[in-house]
């Protein structure tokens, strides 16, 4: 947190009454909540965590150590269970996933972006949360939508091995994550828009939507909404200043599309190089689309915000997969090369890999799980809440909870996985211990980068598919070895998504 934050907490701490003892978390709360560590009155535990200045799940980790596989964390007026425990997290979002299906209140920032909760990932379960995600796995991620927007991921990569190419011969090496970034970017644009962008287009919106990830971390007034009056209204200002940036420059996407649709597809609607028929594109659907509470259906603002959600949640997850498996690839260059011969077996040497193809790399699905199992993206799921007072492990989880979802600790568990801090792709290979894993979660929990139950990630399967081109595509094309000036280090930082605190730098040698 800021110093700001830190002067503020500390002065709201001088007006409590002198020689309070400290207490725990439950004595203001229900009765029964799980155990937790020691806070004071008001503030609870936010003072301490405020002063190890680490990201939060870097403190659950450490708590976890102490108070076991479910524990309560009052953040001042905020309760937040933590849920660590591969049997309690799927008694959670599938054996009773109706129950903590909802999504615990917005802040004020998280509400702007938002747009009041109209977004898949956000809303409250219910009507309108069933009618966007129906019309979103129908319309972006249904196998036939897929199969035609094939092109543009065909076109996206191709541009992506350019670039590749280009700046190994500029710099002498490649920086992973900032290629892969703006290839999935400009798919997801393309998908929902239906037009082709140029690359510094894509920067442009790239760049917007990393500060739109950055703005809505929690702030101290998210948990002390007694000091709002003097510290949210700049914040606000400056989350409202952003939010006119992201609807400047994705605003004129949408209403160039619009224009498209209603002119029957005539180019001349459009400044924009649009490529998807009618009803192809994403935006298409939701022009139309009739919403519960919604009277008069999406205005602008709303469409901005589900397409914006689309961008942003596929973006920074598929990219961090990549980087991480080619950080394995090019320190493993066994790997590497079983890899490689297993595509060439495929597709041939001068062949080009193609969306059909991946299914018969059981070596590369192999590597992303592993992948995936060995760094999830996001060490805590989108925050869950309950949608009534529920008993859970024996203990109360309150309704205006957070129900927060810590996944390494599944993924490292030595009761579930065999030298669980290895990367050992072979485990997935039929014989492995997770060859027959369900990584969505709907048959026990082991691995679930994507959550589980009825708020899992609608687009997984879509992302999967990203990934695995993108690996097999460079895979092909280039051996990858460590670049001399920056070899590969595995520490990770928060940024979002759990990524490589120095972005991997590799070195590209042709195959042939």
């Amino acid at each position: 947190m800021e110093f700001l934050d830190m002067l503020l907490l500390l002065l709201a701490t001088i007006f409590l009454p002198l020689g309070f003892r400290r207490w725990f978390t439950t004595i203001k709360g229900p009765k029964n909540l799980p155990p937790g560590p020691p806070g004071w009155p008001i503030v609870g535990y936010l003072f301490h965590f405020i002063l190890q200045r680490r990201p939060f799940v870097y403190v659950i980790r450490d708590l976890r150590k102490i108070y076991g596989p479910i524990f309560t964390i009052q953040m001042g007026q905020k309760t937040f269970v933590i849920l660590t425990d591969a049997k309690l997290i799927h008694e959670a979002l599938v054996q009773r996933g109706t129950l903590f299906a909802n999504r615990p209140d917005e802040s004020p920032t998280r509400w702007i972006f938002s747009f009041g909760k109209c977004d898949i990932n956000s809303a409250k379960y219910g009507p309108l949360w069933r009618a966007l995600r129906r019309n979103f796995t129908t319309e972006l991620v249904g196998s036939a939508r897929v199969k035609q927007c094939g092109w543009v991921r065909k076109w996206a990569l191709e541009n992506h091995m350019g670039r590749v190419k280009e700046e190994a011969q500029e710099k002498g090496y490649v920086e992973v994550m900032s290629q892969c970034r703006l290839t999935i970017c400009s798919i997801l644009i393309c998908l929902c828009f239906g037009a082709k962008l140029s690359d510094e287009y894509a920067k442009n919106i790239d760049s917007v939507f990393k500060e739109v990830l950055r703005m809505p971390l929690p702030k101290l007034p998210d948990f002390l909404p007694i000091l709002t009056p003097l510290v949210a209204r700049g914040q606000l200002r400056r989350a409202k200043e952003l939010r006119r940036k992201q609807m400047e420059i994705i605003g004129p996407l949408v209403q160039a599309r619009k224009a498209f649709v209603e002119s029957g597809e005539n180019p001349k609607s459009s400044s924009l190089h649009m490529e998807s028929p009618v009803g192809a594109a994403y935006v298409d659907s939701l022009f139309s689309l009739d919403i519960p509470e919604r009277p008069g259906g999406l205005g602008e603002e709303a469409l901005v915000t589900l397409c914006s959600e689309v961008i942003n949640g596929g973006t920074d997850t598929s990219a961090t997969v990549v980087e991480w498996a080619l950080f394995h690839l090019v320190l493993d260059q066994r790997a590497q090369h079983e890899l490689y011969k297993e595509i060439v077996e495929v597709v041939g040497e001068n062949g080009v890999v193609t969306e059909d193809d991946l299914e018969k790399m059981p070596f590369l699905n192999a590597i992303i799980k592993e992948t995936l199992r060995r760094h999830p993206p996001t060490h805590l799921l989108l925050s869950h809440a309950a949608t009534e007072d529920a008993v859970l492990g024996g203990y109360t989880i309150p309704k205006d909870a957070n129900l927060e979802i810590y996944t390494p600790w599944v993924t490292q568990d030595p009761a579930l996985w065999t030298d669980p801090e290895e990367f050992q792709p072979e485990r997935f290979l039929p014989g492995g211990e997770g060859y027959e894993v369900d990584w969505t979660g709907n048959r026990g929990v082991r691995m679930i980068p994507f959550g589980a139950g009825r708020r899992i990630c609608p687009a997984w399967s879509l992302g999967i598919v990203h990934v695995g081109l993108l690996l097999a595509r460079m895979v092909h094309a280039f051996k990858w070895v460590p670049f001399p000036g920056s070899q590969p280090d595995p520490t990770e930082t928060f940024a979002f998504t759990m990524v490589m605190k120095n972005p991997l730098k590799a070195v590209i040698l042709p195959r042939s």
